[in-house]
Order: structure tokens, then sequence, then C-alpha cells
């Protein structure tokens, strides 16, 4: 078991920690697959994580006075000067690497920690300076690196922490230990080191001699220059071997000693510790998604800047006159405090169509702030509260709150008068991030911190037990109102305060009304369906064992592998780390190569395993009201589409017989007559001809005709009647795939067919609709230009990956540029659709109702005797929604269930 790094007994020294940053990355890289650590852009983020966990670790567990890391410039060095080959085995450096090393740059830089790199010197020979100078001024060194050179510097005070395993464990080098491990003293290590050579350096070794010999001879010899003296006393084979290596072995022991003279521009009595700017820090984070919660508090938590003050100041240079209020205070402090704007921060549940507000705390501008518990209130006080978050004349700022909207009916409140919801704003100023955590958005807007973290829906999950936990609140309350200041200005700065106000809270407030709605389920047929798929699961595992001749875990990677390339010799799929890849298309490339009938039944094993959870899920969140309760998100998809959780309704399958039997499930309920769906036909081409202003491609839509058939003739030089299903599928999957920025090796994958042809097919299009080939080139010019892309209503979508050196990146970010556009106006549309819709139920006085929105389809709920007059609602309103050189067409289905109400 390898003895892993803790704390020394303090002894008064300054503790200088100095780490190798490019070396640990590059462990970390391995350690962990890039494919569980890539941005949404495509940035691989595994080697940031894993030395960002190491940091954290490291300086926790070792809580040093004084930091530094130290990298290689590049590898022309002194010593490549010296000896040209010296390192020139390495492979290259893979793509996933490039760029994190610099990136790891700004990560340090938000902690304000020194970074050395020195042209002509590797960062062995910047840490041995430090070191040396270190130790001599009275400081305990700590060394972090992966290169074993680096055990030549171990003295009783400078000790080496070497990784054994990856960057998550590392082994405390002292000179008891390399005596324990090589028998030597760290002094000796480099004349070790020399015998043995070092592949990894392409430093050559002796043939013939190996560790235990090396380290022989050397205690033999006393030492190298003894050795070499004597060098005609080594006696066999082997000393025959050293004799006639011995000029490349003295180049060793010239090129293994490290540096201890290099000029630097700091020593290291001004490497001390700095409080980190945290909002760059947390700042870093987000850009690169990095969201794991632990990490994040296993950083900030050895901010010196809080360790020395004990805790951190939430809220700096902010009045907070914060009052507990009890039964009978509300009201005078609304009359009072209400007038103005309000910042609001609740705590409230919500569980399948139910919940409630239990705490409220206000804030108001100059300090005033209150905090009350909703079960609390005296009659008086419940109904001036109510009356106040109604009245669309009392500006209230809040954080995600479609959260109140939706549990408000329950205390018969409504909510009115919102100018402002920072995590929407927050998400149209930077809509590529992950997360608009209120305590995230604090840091990095007002540079303050809540206390305690943020839960996933950015409220605060505490119960108001005593007085410090409602002055949480309360601080919460007051950095809502300050944010909605900051975003004021920054909204306008970005030209998205008209979609804010126009679409984006407006939409907040129908999907509220729409999450309480829910849609009826049909619990038994979709419990028979959930039934109906695990027996298809157990049966395909029967077949899987049947088709090997013995039991095997189909869920286990590995031994799928070694059934699949091992037992029955199938063709070997793309290597990873971990093996031959298993995935989908792995298992469909072997059932097209192979007549082997195990990658088909796993396909199948897989689909059927899918559809069960998605059927478990939807069964599991029928409320007790009967009904499904989706909850849609704003903030996901950085295209601006909605997307919906718990269940994700985007996961039941719109096109095969088993989505469709499961959509069957979902029913009218009780007191209205029917479901009415509908939705934009070719709403994403429709967009892309309105914003190319290609003539031809208008032209077929306005045709009346068939868009894909009429496209395949003009593509395919044929009369209309000799397209064959075929030419149309081709057309179709290009067509689309152009919207969504498709290349020609994905539209090849896509069909099937060779790159060639799909490259031709393109090329083709490009042909005879020139005006989508110029738009198309022309949105990444601009893109690359301005740094974002735009809808047609200003939503924004920023790609500073365009010019990024890395081409994976760029390649990434040019595909979104394509698609961002197009797929965003669609997104717009149909907002606005669901507004106008909504809006014109409502002033006709009809009690129908809209539930779902999901792929762009919208779902109504019909009362009986209102369905003539809520579908001419709809095919006037949705065409209306915006004005496109392509007109927007409309498909209106009715039925009892989702599925027959498809069009």
């Amino acid at each position: 078991m390898a003895e892993t790094a803790s704390k020394k007994t303090p002894d008064n020294r300054p503790r200088l920690l100095l780490m190798d940053g490019h070396s640990l990355a590059y462990r970390a890289f391995f350690a962990l697959p890039a494919e569980n650590f890539t941005t949404a852009t495509g940035q691989p983020t595994n080697a940031i994580y894993g030395f960002a966990s190491m940091l954290a670790n490291t300086l926790r567990d070792e809580a040093p006075t004084h930091f530094a890391v130290a990298s290689d410039v590049s590898r022309k060095t002194w010593r490549s000067e010296e000896f040209p080959e010296y390192k020139a085995n390495r492979s290259k450096t893979p793509d996933e690497f490039k760029g994190q090393v610099e990136l790891i740059g700004e990560l340090l830089d938000a902690m304000h920690a020194d970074r050395f790199a020195i042209d002509g010197f590797e960062a062995d020979d910047v840490i041995a300076t430090l070191a040396t100078q270190a130790e001599a001024a009275g400081f305990e060194v700590l060394v972090v690196t992966g290169d074993r050179d680096s055990f030549q510097l171990i003295t009783e005070h400078t000790t080496v922490l070497y990784p054994t395993k990856g960057v998550s464990e590392l082994t405390r080098f002292t000179p008891e230990k390399v005596e324990e491990k090589y028998g030597l003293s760290p002094q000796q290590y480099p004349d070790f080191a020399a015998l043995r050579g070092d592949p990894s350096d392409n430093l050559p070794g002796i043939p013939g001699v190996g560790e235990k010999t090396a380290a022989k001879w050397i205690r033999e010899f006393g030492s190298f220059d003894e050795l070499i003296a004597r060098a005609d006393d080594v006696k066999g084979k082997a000393g025959q071997n050293f004799r006639d290596h011995l000029e490349s072995v003295k180049l060793n022991r010239r090129l293994t000693e490290l540096t201890r003279t290099v000029e630097l521009p700091k020593s290291p009595e001004d490497l001390e510790r700095r409080a980190y700017d945290r909002t760059a820090l947390i700042s870093v984070l987000e850009v690169l998604e990095i969201r794991n919660p632990s990490l994040r508090e296993r950083l900030l938590a050895v901010d010196p800047g809080a360790v020395e003050d004990e805790a951190p100041a939430p809220a700096a240079g902010v009045e907070l006159d914060g009052t507990v209020l009890t039964s009978g205070q509300l009201t005078p402090w609304l009359a009072e405090h209400g007038t103005g704007p309000l910042g609001i921060a609740t705590v409230d549940t919500w569980a399948l169509g139910t919940g409630s507000v239990t705490e409220v705390a206000l804030a108001a501008a100059g300090g005033p702030a209150a905090w009350f518990d909703t079960t609390q209130l005296d009659e008086a006080d419940e109904q001036a509260f109510a009356a106040w978050l109604a009245d669309d004349a009392r500006p209230k700022v809040m954080h995600n709150a479609k959260s109140v909207m939706r549990v408000a009916p329950e205390h018969g409140w409504r909510v009115g008068g919102v100018t402002m919801d920072t995590a929407l704003a927050a998400y149209l100023v930077k809509p590529g991030r992950r997360s608009f955590a209120l305590d995230t958005l604090a840091i990095e807007y007002l540079g303050r911190e809540l206390a305690p973290a943020a839960s996933a829906d950015g409220q605060l999950a505490f119960g108001a037990d005593d007085e410090a936990e409602a002055d949480a609140l309360m601080t919460q309350a007051r950095a809502v109102l300050d944010l909605g200041d900051a975003f004021t200005e920054r909204l306008g700065e970005v030209g998205a305060t008209d979609l804010l106000y126009g679409v984006e809270l407006p939409t907040s407030a129908l999907l509220a009304r729409m999450e309480r709605h829910g849609i009826a389920a049909d619990r038994a047929h979709l419990e028979a369906m959930e039934q109906q798929f695990a027996g298809a699961v157990q049966q395909a595992v029967k077949e899987a064992h049947a088709a090997v001749g013995h039991e095997f875990n189909l869920g286990s990677p590995k031994q799928l592998q070694e059934v699949l390339f091992g037992e029955l010799g199938l063709p070997k799929t793309k290597k990873t780390k971990t093996g031959y890849t298993t995935d989908a298309d792995a298992l469909a490339w072997l059932a097209a190569q192979t007549e082997h009938e195990l990658p088909v039944i796993m396909l199948r094993h897989r689909e059927q395993a899918k559809l069960r959870v998605t059927v478990e899920g939807l069964v599991k969140t029928i409320g007790a009201d009967g009904r499904i309760h989706t909850t849609f998100s704003q903030t996901v998809a950085a295209t601006g589409r909605l997307s919906s959780t718990d269940p994700n309704l985007q996961n039941v399958p719109v096109r095969t017989d088993e989505g469709r039997a499961i959509r069957r499930g979902f029913v009218v309920g009780e007191g209205y007559e029917s479901l009415m769906t509908a939705d934009y036909s070719q709403i994403e081409l429709r967009v892309m001809a309105h914003l190319s202003e290609d003539a031809g491609l208008i032209e077929a839509f306005t045709s009346g005709e068939d868009l894909h058939t009429t496209v395949a003739s003009q593509v395919f030089a044929v009369e209309r009647a000799a397209v064959d299903p075929e030419m149309r599928r081709k057309i179709k999957a290009m067509s689309y795939g152009l919207a969504y920025g498709l290349s020609a090796f994905g539209l090849s994958q896509q069909l099937n067919i060779e790159a060639a042809e799909a490259r031709g097919l393109m090329d083709t299009f490009f042909e005879r609709f020139g005006g989508v080939r110029d738009y198309l080139q022309r949105a990444v010019v601009e893109a690359r230009a301005t740094g974002y892309t735009e809808t047609m209503l200003g939503r924004r979508r920023y790609l500073p990956d365009l010019n990024s050196d890395n081409r994976q990146r760029r390649e990434t970010a040019e595909r979104m540029a394509l698609n961002a556009p197009i797929q965003g106006t669609a997104a717009d549309i149909v907002k606005v659709a669901m507004l106008n819709v909504d809006k014109a139920v409502r002033e006709a006085g009809l009690t129908s109702r809209m539930l779902l929105q999901v792929h762009d389809e919208i779902v109504l709920e019909i009362a009986p005797g209102e369905r003539e007059e809520v579908e001419a609602i709809l095919r006037r309103e949705m065409p209306a929604a915006v004005d496109l050189r392509a007109p927007l067409d409309v498909s209106v289905g009715v039925g009892t269930d989702w599925e027959s109400a498809a069009h």
C-alpha cells in the first residue's frame, strides 16, 4: 500500500509547495477519460479537473504558507542543445490535451498563484532552484511532480510528493523513503539514473544493466565519479557494456543533474499565498463547465483570504437592516417599503403537482429587509402580502420566479409585477452556461458570497430555525435585488432587454401554469407498457445467452467486449482506453459487417431497456390527481429551446411504434373532451430559407408541393414524378442536416453512404441553392468577427472557440454557428406562438388550456364545445408569430390521447 501524503509536524518553518504544472496536468489527462469531461463546445477538461482536484487536496493536506507552479516553455532547452535527441522519442501531444495547460493557468491566476516558465529550462530546473533557495532561507519545501529526477532534491527539509495512482494518491518521498526503495541516498539518485537511463527522456541505458545492478554499482563504488575512475574494475559482461557506453553514461549524468541556478524574477519569500479572486475563480469553473460542488468547495476552502478572515464576508460593503417579522408586522413593513422594487427569496417545495412557500425574505434598496414564516401570518398580513404580490404596479425582482409562480395558487396567491428574473437574465447574457445558481451569480457579478450553498434550482435549502438562517435568506434577497440592477445594464449591452420582457418572462409565467395543469395519465396502460418492455428485455437476455452459449452480463462493457471480440472474433471497433467500443454505433456497424445475431440482439436489448426506464419514470411521476406534472426549463439549451425534466417528455420517441404506444398513455382529463396538438411543418427549413433568402428554396415552400420531393427533383435533375423514396430520404436528411450544421462526413454516416457521395450531394444542392451556401458561409464569417450568432429576435449565442487554435474546438464552434441562428429562431417562434395562443384563448373567455410543449409541438386540453374556436385560434396565431419569406404552416390534430391527437 502506497504511503499517502499527509501534513508534517509543524516546526514553525514557512512551508513552500512547488508543483510541476505540465507533468501533473499530463498525468491527470491520462487518469480521467476525456469523453467524460468535455464542455458543450468540445473543449476537454479532464486534465484541468484532475489537476484542480489534486491541487485542492494538496493545499488542504499540506497547508503551505508559500506556493508556486512551474511549467515547461517548450522542448527546446539547454539539454536539447547539448543532446538533440533528448525527449525526441516522445509522441505528439494529444489534441485533447492541447490548450488545457493554458486554461489551468487561468485557474491558477484566479487563485493568485505564482507561475514560472523560463526559456531554455525545464520546470524541474525552476523547482530545483526555488527549492535550494528556500531551504537555505529556512523553509520546509514540498515538491509535487511526476518526474523522478526530482528525488535528487530530497533532504531533511525537502520532500517530494510523487503521484503513484493517477493524481489522486501521492507518495511522500523523504531521504528514508529513497533509501528504502533504492538503497541509495537522494544525492546518489542522479548517479543511479545516469546508469539506468530514461526511455521517457530518450536517454539510453546500458545493455544488460537494470535498476538493481545500477544501484549495486553506486553502493559498491560510493559515487558516480569513483565508478568512472575505476571503470576497469567492473566485472563481467555488464562491466564491458558499461565501458562500451561510458560516454553516453557521462552525458546522461550531465543531463540528469537539475540546474539550481536559474535566474528567476521572484525569490521564495515572494511566493506567499494570497487571497483568491473568488469571482474570477468561479467564472473560470463556470466557463469550463466544471460544476462539481465538491471540487469547488474544496478549492474555496483553501483560499488564504477565507482562512485569514475565518469566514468570507458574504456582503462586504452592503448595508442590511434585517428584521424577523412576527404576526401583525408584515402589513406595516410592506406599507413602508413595498412601493419600490423588492428583491424576493423564498424556500419553496414542489412535488407531483403540489407545493408551498414556507419562508419568504424581502429586501429593499438601501438596506431594509424582512423575513417571515408563511405559516405564522395573521389574516391581515396574509391579505396584505397577497395583494402586494399580485399588484402589477409593485416591482419585484426574483431568481427563478417560475418556482414561486408554480406553487403560489396553493396559497391563493397570484404573482404579478415581476420586473426582473435574474436566472433568465443571466441566461440571456451568457447562454452557454449550464448553471445559473444564485450563489454562483452573486460571486461572479457582485463579488459576494451567500451561505449556505444553493440547491439545484438556485434556491437556498434550509429552514429558518434561528435568526442566522433568516439573515442568510434576507442576504439572498438583497443579492437578488442587486443582481437585478447589474443585469439590467448587461441586458442592454447585449441587446436582450426586449427578449427578456417580451418573450422569456411571459413564457415563464405560462410554463408555471402548464406545470400546474400537468397532463392526465392512463396508469394502467403505462404499467402494462412497462411490463411489456421488461419482458422484451428479459427475452433479449435469453436470446443473447443462447447466441453465445453461456450467460454473461449484457450491461457489462468488459464482458461484452470479451464475448464479441474474444470468443466470437468479430471485427474490432474503435479502440478506447477501456478496450474496443460497444456503443450503439459500434453495434450497428457490427450488425452490418457480420452475420452474427448478437449485435442485433444487443441493440434490441438496449432499446427495450431504455423504453422500460422511460415508462417506469412516467409511472413514478403520476401525481395524486392522476396527472403527470413535468418541469420545463428555459435555461438549459443555449439555442433557447425548452427542455423538460421529472419526467423528461422529450425522451418519449416520436416516430416509433413503441413511442406512439407510450403516447397513448397521455389522455384527456376529467371535465375536458379532447386533446389538441399543433406544430409547425418544417420550421427549421423555413427559417433557413428566410435567413438565406434563396429564391429557389422559398419557391419550393410556396409552391404548396412536397418540399423534399421538389428539392430532390432539382438536385437530382429529374422530374418530380421520377423522384423515388431513396432520393427523397437523402434530400430530407441533408436539408435538416444543413440546419443542424451537419458535415459531409456526418451526412455519410447518417445515410450510410461514402463521404465522397455525401460531399457530392451537398455540392449539387449548393449549386442549385446558392443562397443557402452563401448564407451558411456568411454565418460563420460574421460570427467569427463578432464572437456570436444572433436569431431574428436578437437571441445571441457566444462562440469564442471560433478563433481557437484547437481544430476540434473550432470545428465544433463552426457547426454551432450554423445551427444556432436557425434553431434559436425556431425556438423563439414557438415561444411567441405559445404566448399568442394562450393570450387569445384567455381573452376569448375559453376554459381550454395549454398543457405541454415538446419538440416544437404544443398540446392543449379542450373543454366541451370549444374545439372549433381553439383550432381557429391555433391556425390564426401560430402562422402569424413572425413574418417569414417562406410562410409558416401549421398542422393541427384532435383526439382523446396524445397519439390519436397527432396530425
